[in-house]
C-alpha cells in the first residue's frame, strides 16, 4: 500500500470494533446522540503520521456512520481522536476519505 492511500475496505474485526468504541463518547458529544445499536462493518486504513482509520459503524436499521479515526504512532502516547464523522449514511454507502 502506497503511504497517504486507502486500502481496499475488509470487514470489521474485534480489533476495529474496540477502535469504534473507544471514541464512541467522542462521537456522542459531537452529535448530540447516544447510540443503542453501535456496530462496526467495515474500515479502510490511510498510513500518515501514525494511521487513520475510516470506520463504518451500523446505529440503527439500515442507518449508518461513518467515522475517520487518528491512531498516533505509538512513541507518541496520546489516545485514539475522532477527526471527522458522517452521518446519514446506508450499508451501500462506500467509504470514501474526507
Amino acid at each position: 500500500m502506497m503511504p497517504g492511500g486507502l486500502t481496499e475496505a475488509k470487514p470489521a474485526t474485534p480489533e476495529i470494533q474496540e477502535i469504534a468504541n473507544e471514541v464512541k463518547p467522542q462521537l456522542e458529544e459531537q452529535t448530540n446522540e447516544s447510540y443503542k445499536e453501535f456496530e462496526a462493518v467495515e474500515y479502510k486504513t490511510q498510513v500518515v503520521a501514525g494511521i487513520n482509520y475510516y470506520i463504518k459503524v451500523r446505529v440503527g436499521h439500515n442507518t449508518y456512520i461513518h467515522m475517520k479515526i487518528f491512531k498516533p504512532l505509538p512513541q507518541q502516547r496520546q489516545s485514539l481522536t475522532l477527526t471527522g464523522y458522517q452521518t446519514d449514511k446506508s450499508k451501500e454507502d462506500e467509504l470514501t476519505g474526507f
